[in-house]
């Protein structure tokens, strides 16, 4: 069968599958199950559910690993040489090297698929899957925009599938207790949260590479750009270093933060936030900062029972930049946890909660016994969406959510993209306003521009330096920004339309 004509197939499927969606928001936190007396007929889950792998070569592997408790029936990565030693791990599974091709054939036959591509693609091949009524289970960053963020918490909503974004901390006995030590009113009220990590550990803060080098091949180039321009082929992009490319991925925070900063969203309640500023190592045409600075302001919320939700400062850091040490914590004492850490000042205490949510503890000393108001997850993060997933399956409507469903995931990685766009729009060098209902920037004036550095251009001349840096042409920054938020795909990748 033509590739070409499988994906003119698919697509076609796809616009009548996605057509006249519409939906709001899915208002039920991750790990509750919504209330719902209405009878209804009874229906019996499979015993394993049949699952797609989409991008198998590398953290893919880990979670299939998860998964085999289930009947993995087909698999799919651009580079077969990279996912070779998981296609030999799955003999019965069908291969493929385009997702698109893989869906055509086998969509209909599967019940839920993983997605652990280059997270450039994280967002359509999910889109598609949950249009089509399959339950995904999705790596960080589970998008590179927040159009995109926003679409897929519409659609599960919409669909009503089980769904789960790969940050399995959420899962993890110590962010169950650092929410629940917020939520007792064990620190008082937070005004400030700094937030760090010691990644980016691939490369980032590079000028593009003018070499066009061979494809390899065992590698489909063309599925590995899928939504993204077109670009010749060069190792620095692939296999993993693909985060640090802002066509392919969103550096350091993008991937990073959906692991450090989930404390704060779901424990803070900290919806969209209404300022956001940034500084960095130089922006770049093509490549992510080696290190960058970002704050977001949220405003205040609706108190809890038994805290007070003032306006907070959410700041981040990484490239080697870290916050300034708390008052209190001994020397010595090294904030890095599990690779990075976030901390929480209160009006009463002070508390640092590692990497993955990992070994909260609080300045004083404390360790306080308070009541258990979080589900506990006694699986692993993947097997519990695997739960979930056979519970929707017998009622959509009445099913305990997994901890990272995309009604919350959604929401969340909104936040952290918005963070990754401002370092984009730094050389404004003003705070921006944000209106996270319409997804929009408020204050960035008609007629203002904005250039990204394309070569360095330093050299030293008998002993004396020279500058010779150059940018690109000035562009309208509404224009950008508005990119930035909702990006135009390459022909051939169409997302489903936005519910209303």
């Amino acid at each position: 069968m033509s590739n070409d004509m499988s994906r003119r197939s698919f697509l076609k499927k796809g616009t009548a599958v996605a057509a006249g969606l519409a939906v709001a928001p899915g208002i039920i936190m991750a790990g509750e199950t919504p209330k719902d007396n209405k009878k209804k007929k009874k229906v019996t889950p499979p015993e394993k559910l049949k699952i797609l792998g989409v991008g198998i070569g590398g953290r893919g592997a880990a979670d299939l690993r998860e998964m085999e408790t289930e009947d993995i029936i087909g698999l799919c990565d651009v580079d077969w040489k990279y996912a070779d030693h998981i296609f030999k791990r799955y003999p019965n599974a069908k291969k493929y090297n385009d997702y698109r091709v893989m869906f055509d054939e086998m969509l209909d036959q599967a019940d839920a698929v993983m997605i652990a591509t280059a997270d450039h693609t994280h967002a359509i091949i999910a889109a598609q899957a949950i249009a089509a009524g399959k339950h995904v289970y999705c790596e960080k960053p589970l998008t590179l925009t927040v159009y995109e963020a926003r679409l897929l918490t519409k659609l599960a909503a919409k669909h009503k599938v089980a769904t789960q974004m790969g940050n399995q901390g959420s899962s993890g006995a110590g962010t169950r207790q650092a929410i629940e030590w917020l939520w007792n009113g064990e620190i008082g009220e937070v005004t400030r949260v700094d937030c760090f990590t010691d990644r980016p550990i691939w490369p980032q803060g590079l000028e593009k590479p003018t070499e066009v080098q061979p494809i390899p091949s065992t590698l489909n180039w063309d599925a590995f750009i899928g939504p993204a321009p077109m670009r010749d082929y060069n190792e620095i992009y692939h296999p993993w270093n693909f985060r640090g490319w802002w066509d392919f991925g969103t550096g350091a925070m993008g991937d990073m933060a959906c692991h450090i900063m989930h404390v704060p969203f779901k424990g803070l309640k900290l919806g969209y936030p209404i300022k956001a500023q940034a500084s960095s190592t130089p922006v770049l045409t093509d490549c992510c900062p080696s290190a960058e600075m970002i704050k977001l302001t949220f405003p205040a919320r609706e108190n809890l029972p038994k805290l007070a939700l003032p306006e907070v400062e959410v700041r981040w850091y990484d490239g080697g930049f870290k916050p300034e040490r708390p008052e209190g914590i001994p020397e010595g004492v090294n904030l890095n946890t599990d690779g990075g850490c976030s901390i929480f000042y209160g009006t009463k205490d002070i508390m640092v909660v590692g990497c993955y949510g990992n070994k909260p503890y609080l300045l004083s000393g404390r360790k306080p016994e308070v009541p258990h108001v979080l589900r506990e997850v006694t699986v692993s993060h993947q097997q519990d969406w695997i739960r979930a997933c056979k519970e929707c399956m017998v009622d959509p409507d009445n099913f305990t959510r997994s901890n990272s469903d995309f009604c919350e995931a959604g929401p969340f990685v909104e936040m952290v993209d918005l963070g990754v766009a401002a370092v984009r729009l730094q050389d404004l060098n003003q705070i921006l306003d944000w209106d996270g209902q319409k997804m929009q920037f408020t204050n960035i004036p008609a007629e203002a521009k904005i250039r990204f550095q394309i070569h360095d251009g330093f050299t030293i001349k008998d002993g004396h330096p020279t500058f010779a840096k150059t940018y690109t042409e000035p562009v309208n920054a509404r224009e950008f920004a508005a990119s930035l938020i909702k990006k135009q795909y390459r022909e051939g990748y169409v997302l489903p339309d936005m519910p209303e």
